[in-house]
Protein backbone atom coordinates (compact mmCIF):
# COMPACT_ATOMS: atom_id res chain seq x y z
CA UNK A 1 0.00 0.00 0.00
CA UNK A 2 1.38 3.32 -1.20
CA UNK A 3 1.86 6.35 1.34
CA UNK A 4 -1.35 7.92 -0.32
CA UNK A 5 -3.36 5.14 0.21
CA UNK A 6 -2.53 4.75 3.92
CA UNK A 7 -3.27 8.45 4.88
CA UNK A 8 -6.67 8.27 2.94
CA UNK A 9 -7.94 4.99 5.45
CA UNK A 10 -6.79 7.17 8.15
CA UNK A 11 -8.97 9.59 7.43
CA UNK A 12 -11.44 7.99 6.52
CA UNK A 13 -11.13 5.82 10.31
CA UNK A 14 -10.66 9.30 11.72
CA UNK A 15 -14.29 10.47 10.08
CA UNK A 16 -15.70 7.41 11.42
CA UNK A 17 -15.40 7.86 14.56
CA UNK A 18 -16.11 11.48 14.18
CA UNK A 19 -19.61 11.12 12.52
CA UNK A 20 -19.97 8.01 15.63
CA UNK A 21 -18.91 10.74 18.53
CA UNK A 22 -21.39 13.38 17.03
CA UNK A 23 -24.23 11.10 17.37
CA UNK A 24 -24.51 9.38 13.74
CA UNK A 25 -24.94 10.36 10.62
CA UNK A 26 -28.39 12.27 11.10
CA UNK A 27 -26.91 14.30 13.78
CA UNK A 28 -23.52 14.93 12.19
CA UNK A 29 -25.92 16.18 8.64
CA UNK A 30 -27.76 18.36 11.13
CA UNK A 31 -24.29 19.63 12.36
CA UNK A 32 -22.88 20.59 8.67
CA UNK A 33 -25.66 21.20 6.87
CA UNK A 34 -24.79 18.40 4.52
CA UNK A 35 -27.09 15.42 3.36
CA UNK A 36 -27.51 12.33 5.08
CA UNK A 37 -26.67 10.55 1.98
CA UNK A 38 -23.39 12.65 1.56
CA UNK A 39 -22.60 12.42 5.54
CA UNK A 40 -23.16 8.14 4.69
CA UNK A 41 -20.82 8.05 1.68
CA UNK A 42 -18.28 10.20 3.94
CA UNK A 43 -18.82 7.21 6.92
CA UNK A 44 -18.56 4.18 4.17
CA UNK A 45 -14.39 3.08 4.21
CA UNK A 46 -15.36 2.01 1.07
CA UNK A 47 -16.35 5.27 -0.71
CA UNK A 48 -13.52 7.98 -1.78
CA UNK A 49 -15.55 10.82 -0.67
CA UNK A 50 -13.91 12.64 1.85
CA UNK A 51 -14.94 15.43 4.07
CA UNK A 52 -14.71 19.23 3.54
CA UNK A 53 -12.53 21.00 5.73
CA UNK A 54 -15.80 22.90 7.02
CA UNK A 55 -17.50 19.74 7.89
CA UNK A 56 -14.62 18.52 9.91
CA UNK A 57 -13.89 21.84 12.09
CA UNK A 58 -17.91 22.21 12.67
CA UNK A 59 -18.20 18.17 13.79
CA UNK A 60 -14.66 18.90 15.68
CA UNK A 61 -16.31 21.75 17.52
CA UNK A 62 -19.28 20.58 18.36
CA UNK A 63 -17.98 17.18 19.88
CA UNK A 64 -14.75 18.72 21.30
CA UNK A 65 -12.44 16.07 19.86
CA UNK A 66 -9.54 17.02 16.97
CA UNK A 67 -9.70 13.23 15.25
CA UNK A 68 -9.24 14.09 11.79
CA UNK A 69 -6.86 17.41 12.81
CA UNK A 70 -4.72 15.16 14.13
CA UNK A 71 -4.41 12.44 11.73
CA UNK A 72 -3.91 15.09 9.23
CA UNK A 73 -0.84 16.46 11.58
CA UNK A 74 0.37 12.47 12.22
CA UNK A 75 0.50 12.13 8.40
CA UNK A 76 2.63 15.61 8.23
CA UNK A 77 4.82 14.13 10.92
CA UNK A 78 3.53 16.18 13.82
CA UNK A 79 1.58 15.48 16.80
CA UNK A 80 -1.54 18.28 18.24
CA UNK A 81 -1.02 18.90 21.95
CA UNK A 82 -4.28 18.86 24.87
CA UNK A 83 -4.26 22.68 26.04
CA UNK A 84 -6.39 20.93 29.03
CA UNK A 85 -3.39 19.17 30.74
CA UNK A 86 -5.74 18.89 33.45
CA UNK A 87 -8.56 16.23 31.80
CA UNK A 88 -7.51 13.18 33.90
CA UNK A 89 -7.12 15.00 37.21
CA UNK A 90 -9.60 13.09 38.79
CA UNK A 91 -8.95 10.02 36.54
CA UNK A 92 -7.81 6.64 38.93
CA UNK A 93 -4.45 5.12 37.42
CA UNK A 94 -5.68 1.34 38.23
CA UNK A 95 -9.16 2.54 36.33
CA UNK A 96 -7.08 3.66 33.33
CA UNK A 97 -4.67 1.05 33.29
CA UNK A 98 -7.45 -1.37 33.48
CA UNK A 99 -9.35 -0.25 30.48
CA UNK A 100 -6.03 0.52 28.27
CA UNK A 101 -5.32 -3.35 29.17
CA UNK A 102 -9.33 -4.72 27.64
CA UNK A 103 -8.78 -2.00 25.05
CA UNK A 104 -5.56 -4.15 24.03
CA UNK A 105 -7.03 -7.49 24.77
CA UNK A 106 -9.68 -6.63 22.11
CA UNK A 107 -6.97 -5.49 19.79
CA UNK A 108 -5.20 -8.88 20.16
CA UNK A 109 -8.08 -10.78 19.55
CA UNK A 110 -9.32 -8.73 15.99
CA UNK A 111 -5.95 -9.38 15.07
CA UNK A 112 -6.06 -13.12 15.73
CA UNK A 113 -9.26 -13.54 14.30
CA UNK A 114 -8.04 -11.25 11.04
CA UNK A 115 -4.64 -13.41 10.78
CA UNK A 116 -5.89 -16.67 11.04
CA UNK A 117 -6.53 -17.62 7.72
CA UNK A 118 -3.15 -16.15 6.52
CA UNK A 119 -5.18 -13.08 4.95
CA UNK A 120 -6.25 -10.32 6.29
CA UNK A 121 -9.10 -8.46 4.17
CA UNK A 122 -10.22 -4.95 4.23
CA UNK A 123 -13.13 -5.90 6.45
CA UNK A 124 -10.91 -7.00 8.82
CA UNK A 125 -8.38 -4.33 8.45
CA UNK A 126 -11.64 -2.11 8.86
CA UNK A 127 -12.74 -3.98 12.57
CA UNK A 128 -9.01 -4.18 13.72
CA UNK A 129 -8.71 -0.34 13.18
CA UNK A 130 -11.41 0.68 15.04
CA UNK A 131 -10.43 -1.83 17.92
CA UNK A 132 -6.82 0.60 17.73
CA UNK A 133 -8.79 3.69 17.99
CA UNK A 134 -10.31 2.67 21.21
CA UNK A 135 -7.13 1.40 22.42
CA UNK A 136 -5.43 5.08 21.71
CA UNK A 137 -7.75 6.58 23.16
CA UNK A 138 -7.84 4.51 26.69
CA UNK A 139 -3.61 4.67 25.86
CA UNK A 140 -4.11 8.97 26.03
CA UNK A 141 -6.12 8.74 29.23
CA UNK A 142 -3.84 6.52 31.14
CA UNK A 143 -0.99 8.83 30.12
CA UNK A 144 -2.90 12.04 31.11
CA UNK A 145 -3.77 10.16 34.67
CA UNK A 146 0.00 9.19 35.23
CA UNK A 147 1.34 13.03 34.12
CA UNK A 148 -0.99 14.62 36.84
CA UNK A 149 0.29 12.08 39.11
CA UNK A 150 3.98 13.28 38.23
CA UNK A 151 2.88 16.93 38.68
CA UNK A 152 1.57 16.09 42.25
CA UNK A 153 5.09 14.59 42.88
CA UNK A 154 3.32 11.04 42.82
CA UNK A 155 0.45 9.38 44.05
CA UNK A 156 -0.45 6.02 46.52
CA UNK A 157 -2.23 3.86 44.01
CA UNK A 158 -4.39 1.08 45.44
CA UNK A 159 -7.76 0.41 47.07
CA UNK A 160 -9.22 2.99 49.63
CA UNK A 161 -12.19 3.17 52.06
CA UNK A 162 -14.82 5.33 51.04
CA UNK A 163 -14.27 8.53 53.05
CA UNK A 164 -10.31 7.84 53.67
CA UNK A 165 -8.36 10.78 53.17
CA UNK A 166 -5.69 10.13 50.02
Amino acid sequence: MSVSEAWFHRIKAAQRDLIKLNGGIERAAEITSISKSQIGRMNNPGDVELMSLSAVIALEADCGQPLVTAVLAETNGRRLTDPEAERAADVCVMASHAEMMRQSAEVAHALAVAIADGQVTAAEAHTVDRALSSLQHATSDLRAALANIKARGGEKTGLRIVGEDR
